[in-house]
């Protein structure tokens, strides 16, 4: 409620849409955050459970709201959630502005009713609901990417999450064969064993169907992982790949560069390298995958979770539209996805997470950062880590990348053990 009032009070907004995904807690804060909108003087409309894009694509090109929000806590396991923030123009919010509206907040809690002045009587905000709201989304993404799918087979996997009200009808109208899983929500399933964060269900249902591919969604509909006929894995650094070279041969792709994270595989940068394509690195985060490429007037980018943006197609990661653009791509150049992905040759990568007390303590840990720098020397150009503190989670990751596995496997557990040690390792271990 205090988040929903400072948008109205920071921004003076005039109408917010809201969505949301299919957790249980979610109707309950979306409620809570309705409320503290309308009581702010702002109007709000409920666009229901929608993909996390639907709603920055509508508030971008809708022209009637001043802001977006969805109650979502993405791939997280499904007693988290959270709410993500859109402006006027359809992107998240830069750093410096969440501090302002954090400040904001902190103003009016501090204040208490007392102090903080409200409107009354007609002055307060109305709250609607808009149906069709999804539809829109669903038609403007046939429009904008649609091909014609006629005989593929396809499984896609909605994570029991908010692509049900999206991906099956898309995929459907533009005439593929579909068959959908994770497609019952029950409140208490997303992300359980489905979706991009469990691919083992899709990848047998693709290999017993006889498919041409598997798709599959993470809870809120921002990422999109590939699985190809065989039931091999392909990965976002491998789907972005393929789109980044699709692109530049079409002449879509400005610089030509690419956008992606530290996270990224170093045969991505390699595959990049050798189709005259320049890779460009941000911290983890789409947010900053997104401020980097709009710095310098780039369109796509990307992490290997699968989070893909093309700001040619809309102003946010997109699941739906980043696995609409791969089938585009196949189709183009007639090949299959396992044909289309061996552009890429992975490095041995292993990620571990650490479960912490204190992951704050990651910084100023030096016997583990000593330790990173030593296995950077020895590793020199062919090989590299990362380690950071997640920034939703009480985790520690570690990434390594090696000339071997069993090199990976050694340099990434002696670090995550270093780790765990100095931030106080939680029960359950990595």
């Amino acid at each position: 409620m205090v988040i929903g009032r400072a948008l109205g009070n920071a921004w003076g907004a005039d109408a917010v849409l809201v969505g949301q995904d299919t957790r249980l807690s979610s109707p309950m804060l979306e409620a809570a955050l309705a409320a503290g909108i309308a009581s702010a003087g702002a109007d709000v409309v409920l666009g229901g459970v929608m993909p996390t894009p639907a709603v920055a694509e509508l508030v971008a090109k809708d022209g009637t709201f001043s802001a977006g929000a969805v109650i979502s806590a993405s791939h997280n396991p499904f007693g988290d959630n959270g709410i993500k923030l859109f402006g006027s123009d359809g992107f998240k919010l830069p750093d410096d502005q969440e501090a302002a509206l954090e400040a904001v907040m902190s103003d009016l809690m501090a204040s208490g009713e007392a102090g903080a002045a409200r409107p009354t009587g007609a002055a307060v905000g109305s709250i609607i609901r808009w149906d069709g709201a999804v539809e829109v989304y669903r038609e403007r993404l046939i429009d904008r990417l649609g091909i014609d799918l006629a005989g593929e087979r396809i499984v896609i996997d909605c994570a029991n999450g908010a692509t049900v009200t999206a991906a099956p009808q898309v995929l459907s109208a533009l005439g593929a064969d579909v068959l959908s899983i994770g497609i019952d929500p029950d409140g208490v399933n997303i992300n359980e064993a489905c979706g991009s964060t469990h691919l083992a269900a899709l990848q047998a249902a693709v290999v017993e169907e006889g498919a041409a591919l598997g798709l599959a969604f993470d809870g809120d509909g921002d990422r999109v992982l590939a699985v190809d006929s065989a039931g091999e894995v392909v990965d976002g650094d491998q789907i972005l790949a393929i789109l980044a070279i699709w692109m530049r041969q079409r002449a879509e792709l400005p610089g030509p560069a690419v956008v992606t994270t530290t996270m990224t595989n170093l045969g991505f940068r390699r595959a990049m390298s050798d189709e005259g394509i320049e890779v460009r690195w941000t911290d983890v985060g789409d947010r900053y995958v997104l401020e980097e490429m709009r710095a310098h007037g780039f369109v796509l980018g990307g992490e290997q979770s699968g989070h893909l943006i093309n700001l040619a197609s809309g102003p946010s990661g997109d699941g739906l539209a980043g696995g609409l653009m791969l089938l585009a791509a196949l189709a183009e150049r007639g090949q299959s996805l396992s044909d289309a992905a061996s552009v890429m040759t992975r490095m041995p990568q292993r990620l571990v997470s650490v479960r912490v007390e204190r992951k704050d303590d990651l910084p100023g840990a030096s016997e583990v950062w000593d330790m990173v720098r030593a296995e950077e020397q020895a590793l020199g150009d062919d090989g590299r880590i990362v380690l950071r503190a997640s920034g939703t989670e009480p985790l520690v990751r570690v990434m390594v990348e090696a000339p071997t596995s069993e090199e990976c496997d050694r340099i990434a557990d002696a670090i995550a053990d270093a780790a765990g040690r100095a931030c106080g390792r939680a029960e359950g271990g990595h």
